[in-house]
């Protein structure tokens, strides 16, 4: 190759003859250091050597970037790799590998609670109920919002304050702090929060992406074991045996046949409000008689007996759900002009924005109010379902199952899942009793009456 001393001049006069893709001029004053020139008219520095047998050639970068003498002193470094049996392409893979090492090092290093909270949440929803999934976004979000029901604006969830925390800085001591400053108004939502994150770090520690970034005494220092607010079940949101015939007889009167269906039904299956208000009419089997719920806990949800009067009650909505308006209210339809068609839910509402019952607390309240009774909230009816089946000697575990509670032993857990038919037997059991001790006179053949009118 002929060689000649690179001059500024020389390099800047440099262009690739007509009829070739590119062509190179070869430094004499540094082995290797070459000027390439193309078709197009870009020039670049480059270096070529032999290692192991073969040619390595290397970019070193733009003229008007790089000076002659830089481009000298470059070449002259790549020789040295070159006689010490290095190939200079395999170093160059390795510097950039340890650069995006530190770089992505320093995005696990700056990644927020936000952030990754966010992924937690996007890969595990397909294992959780839809309940789950939403107490997970509820309690880590920042408020601010109209609210659903009722005026003013949704208030932040416990979580919302960690969110622009980094994952780095969630200590065992701040989240000592967390704890004692959300505990002060909010101890129970708090404690379920504290929940929720104790699972978000253990999966942030078996996800690549974020493990060992969070340390170690997040949530097992004894600082936050200390914090965690000690929540006890609400004394007195009970309904007792003695309370049954008062509760019964103002629920019933409640004018909004829906609303108080669904009252009862929470009564006598101890089901979560928002798992009974979810049910639509394809969950409701009358010929097998059975409740498909979607269960909070469970992504599968679960099956419960339908009892006999629960049965008779639904048959009622049903049969009212699906009667057209007119033929209930004579020229409604017209009236309205609206396009009827049945509700798929089973507790229907025309004021809320998905169709189905939202808000029943209100009613509830009336009804307690006039039988002079003490408050019990939604809730506190799954707590009596549970508390009143022990006047029946029922099994602990078939209550369980029927309210959809995790299993709280081993054998529970891996070797007792009764059928339908057995929990039927139980669960009718507590219903007749729940209805004798409230006085409720009911006969089975009224609900095969009423299905056979349904029919």
């Amino acid at each position: 190759m002929a060689k000649v001393s690179f001059t500024a001049s020389r390099v800047a006069g440099y262009a690739c003859p007509a009829g070739k893709s590119q062509a190179f001029l070869w430094d004499s004053d540094a082995p290797g250091l070459g000027l390439r020139a193309t078709a197009s008219g870009t020039k670049s520095y480059i270096f070529q050597g032999k290692i192991h047998g073969g040619t390595v050639r290397v970019t070193i970068g733009d003229p008007l970037s790089w000076p002659i003498k830089k481009a000298r002193e470059e070449a002259r470094g790549l020789q040295r790799l070159i006689d010490s049996g290095k190939d200079p392409r395999e170093e160059a893979a390795k510097v950039r590998a340890a650069h995006e090492a530190r770089k992505a090092e320093a995005h696990r290093q700056d990644a927020t609670f936000a952030d990754a909270w966010a992924m937690y949440i996007a890969a595990r929803k397909p294992r959780w109920s839809e309940r789950h999934f939403q107490d997970h976004v509820q309690h880590a979000d920042e408020g601010g919002k109209p609210r659903k029901r009722g005026e003013g604006l949704t208030v932040a969830g416990p979580l919302a304050s960690l969110r622009t925390l980094k994952l780095s800085a969630m200590t065992g001591e701040c989240i000592a702090a967390w704890l004692e400053s959300q505990s002060v108004e909010r101890p129970t939502m708090t404690a379920l929060s504290y929940r929720l994150l104790r699972g978000f770090i253990r999966w942030a520690d078996d996800t690549p992406i974020y493990r060992g970034v969070i340390p170690a005494d997040a949530y097992k220092a004894r600082s936050v074991k200390e914090a965690v607010p000690r929540v006890n079940a609400k004394e007195g949101d009970v309904l007792q045996r003695e309370q049954l015939p008062a509760w019964f007889d103002a629920v019933r009167k409640i004018r909004n046949p829906v609303i108080s269906v669904y009252l009862q039904a929470l009564m006598l299956t101890g089901a979560r409000r928002e798992e009974m208000a979810a049910l639509k009419w394809e969950d409701v089997d009358f010929q097998w008689r059975s409740l498909a719920i979607a269960d909070k806990v469970e992504a599968g949800g679960r099956v419960i007996p339908l009892t006999p009067y629960l049965h008779s009650m639904l048959l009622d909505l049903k049969r009212m759900n699906d009667t057209p308006p007119n033929l209930r209210e004579p020229g409604s339809l017209e009236r309205h002009g609206e396009a009827w068609k049945p509700s798929p839910w089973v507790f229907a509402s025309k004021t809320s924005a998905d169709g189905k019952l939202a808000e029943p607390r209100i009613a509830h309240t009336r009804a307690l109010e006039a039988a002079g009774l003490p408050h019990v909230s939604l809730h506190g009816l799954r707590r009596s379902f549970g508390t009143l089946s022990e006047w029946v000697e029922c099994p602990v575990g078939i209550v369980a199952q029927i309210q959809g509670h995790k299993p709280s032993a081993i054998a529970e857990k891996h070797y007792r899942r009764r059928p339908l038919d057995l929990l039927r037997m139980w669960h009718s059991r507590i219903e007749s009793w729940i209805l004798e001790q409230a006085g409720v006179e009911f006969l089975e053949t009224d609900a095969e009456i009423r299905l056979r009118a349904v029919k």
